[in-house]
């Protein structure tokens, strides 16, 4: 069955090259012109990724994070004009998933739809359980438990909690965990990590502040630890 990508941005010229480009490559595009119509159509037609504009009238892409993020953890790439690292972070830090910079190709585009979804998707392996501390994560079924309670995450904060998970102990690097993050074909700010790792530690932690799990090393990465 095709994937449903939802294609927010309020350039009209923008929207119609990226739903041809798109129903190309065997998508099913819904288009939305600003963040108000992309919430009504994310909720009414559940796609499975959103291509989301930062800059637009109305309700723009920040906005729209933030009240979409509370309830859903459809994946998101971000389209900015911005060069600026910040207005970037920012867009991750709100749950955001990837990124592509304006210019952009819409080869390049769905290079990271692909990769998004894969991800979501990933490897056939349905009893694949990992199971440290009281958190057990289900590779297979996409889901995380802790203390028996069912957790939300995003795309990438999973690929990143299962790396972790997969090798308690071991350190991995920033660059490792990005690239679990956002796929081999990743171009990013290393930092992107440590905004996942905190939303990670907001949503497993007993105490954020001061983490049991997700232990940080200085000047290399992180590390899972069974608490």
């Amino acid at each position: 069955m095709a994937k449903t990508l939802l294609v927010v941005d309020d350039e009209a010229r923008m929207r119609a090259l990226l739903e041809a480009y798109l129903m190309g490559r065997g998508y099913r595009v819904l288009t939305a012109a600003d963040g108000l119509e992309a919430l009504q159509v994310a909720r009414h037609d559940r796609p499975d990724l959103i291509i989301l504009d930062l800059m637009m009238p109305r309700m723009d892409g920040y906005a729209f994070l933030r009240t979409f993020r509370r309830s859903e953890a459809t994946p998101v790439i971000i389209l900015t004009a911005k060069v600026d690292e910040t207005d970037t972070v920012l867009g991750l830090e709100l749950g955001a998933d990837d990124y592509v910079t304006k210019p952009f190709s819409p080869r390049e585009l769905e290079a990271r739809v692909r990769a998004v979804l894969r991800r979501i998707e990933g490897p056939d392996r349905a009893s694949d359980m990992l199971r440290v501390g009281d958190i057990v994560l289900d590779r297979g079924g996409h889901t995380v438990q802790v203390n028996g309670q069912p957790v939300s995450l995003t795309p990438s904060e999973f690929a990143i909690l299962a790396a972790l998970m997969a090798e308690p102990g071991r350190v991995l690097s920033r660059l490792s965990l990005l690239v679990e993050a956002q796929g081999e074909a990743y171009a990013g700010y290393e930092r992107t990590v440590d905004v996942h790792i905190s939303h990670l530690r907001a949503k497993i932690e007993p105490d954020p502040a001061n983490p049991r799990y997700i232990e940080t090393v200085y000047g290399i990465g992180y590390r899972f630890v069974e608490g």
